[in-house]
């Protein structure tokens, strides 16, 4: 299979739909990962790291809302 071949027929979801799915998943993940890093840096005393982690966390989170949003959109519309 050609990988500029829409999967759909595959999968049962448009591969934009999937590959949107997949970001905000992956969003929340990391989201998530991140609140462990976080707390690893904060007992280490590393306040700078800690802070780097919160502001890639916020990041995922912005991501992920973003990602929600255009999904709702995408649902509504079909």
């Amino acid at each position: 299979m050609s990988m500029t071949q829409e999967t759909g027929g595959i999968t049962g979801t448009m591969d934009m739909d999937y590959n949107l799915i997949w970001f905000v998943e992956q969003c929340l993940s990391n989201a998530l990962r991140l609140e462990t890093y976080i707390a690893d840096a904060e007992r280490a005393g590393d306040s700078d790291l800690a802070d780097l982690f919160r502001r890639a966390q916020a990041e995922s989170r912005k991501g992920a809302e973003q990602g929600k949003e255009h999904l709702r959109r995408r649902l509504a519309a079909s």
